[in-house]
């Protein structure tokens, strides 16, 4: 890891006073992310489902509904699912499964008797994410773009898409990290994605937030995801809209305030008890 070996000499003695010395915060965010990016290739059995399962419903709901689209006021089904395929994609994704295998294995308790930042422990995690949830954006957008989506934004837009739903990502990734540090429970972890159903299906997913009547009108009004899917349309069907883009942004920052706080206070108690 980032952690050194001082060996220190006084006074002329012969005896050697051996120790740790801190290498520095950014030198240990980039000691942890780089680990955390290095186990992802030996580990597909954690990135086949998150790819495979947004494209099936991407082509399932796109070859069911397409044909109906039209009565709901929707010109281009296909640009319009998919930002959903892509929510669907990145939610949830984290090495907190990893992280559990290091608390329950004692490498996480090794690491705390270090002085390393503590604070990187989980944001060198959270970048690591970040790439991770990048890259797995670009197999649906090549998808979307052999179907024909085009970006009304054009190449810049594609970038704004990608750095929105990236930090839709990270900011969930605090909820799976959170549920780790304080169980430390694999199973736990894994279900965490459950947190986000409701999120993914009272919301714009099938229809404009205008044709939504009811209940579910007044809870997709209340929903961080509803905002999100309209920033990510209007990039690909409206253009640069202010109005669309800085409430998507919004959600995404009040997502990340919550689940990195619940990260970040589980972080310190299980410091706290080691």
């Amino acid at each position: 890891m980032s952690v050194k070996s001082a060996a220190t000499v006084s006074g002329g003695s012969s005896k050697n006073r051996i120790g740790a010395r801190p290498a520095g915060f950014w030198r240990d965010l980039w000691s942890v992310a780089g680990r955390a990016l290095r186990a992802i290739p030996r580990e597909p059995e954690a990135l086949v489902p998150a790819l495979i399962i947004p494209l099936f419903f991407f082509i399932v709901n796109v070859g069911s509904l397409s044909d109906i689209s039209q009565f709901t006021g929707v010109g281009d089904f296909k640009a319009f699912q998919i930002p959903v395929a892509i929510v669907f994609a990145v939610t949830g994704v984290s090495r907190a499964s990893a992280l559990v295998t290091d608390i329950q294995s004692g490498y996480f308790d090794r690491l705390l008797v270090s002085p390393i930042s503590r604070s990187s422990l989980l944001l060198g995690l959270m970048v690591a994410d970040l790439v991770l949830v990048v890259a797995l954006c670009l197999p649906v957008l090549a998808l979307g773009f052999a179907l024909g989506v085009g970006f009304e934004t054009g190449p810049l837009g594609v970038l704004a898409f990608l750095l929105l739903a990236g930090l839709w990502g990270l900011a969930f990734t605090g909820f799976p990290y959170a549920i780790a540090l304080r169980t430390g429970n694999p199973a736990a972890v894994n279900s965490s994605f459950l947190l986000f159903f409701p999120f993914a299906f009272l919301t714009t997913t099938f229809l404009p937030q205008e044709a939504l009547t009811g209940w579910l009108a007044t809870v997709a009004d209340y929903n961080p995801v509803t905002y999100l899917l309209a920033g990510l349309r209007s990039l690909i069907s409206a253009g640069w809209v202010p109005s669309d883009l800085a409430p998507a942004f919004a959600a995404v920052a009040a997502v990340g305030a919550v689940s990195f706080a619940l990260a970040f206070s589980a972080l310190r108690a299980r410091v706290q008890s080691n």
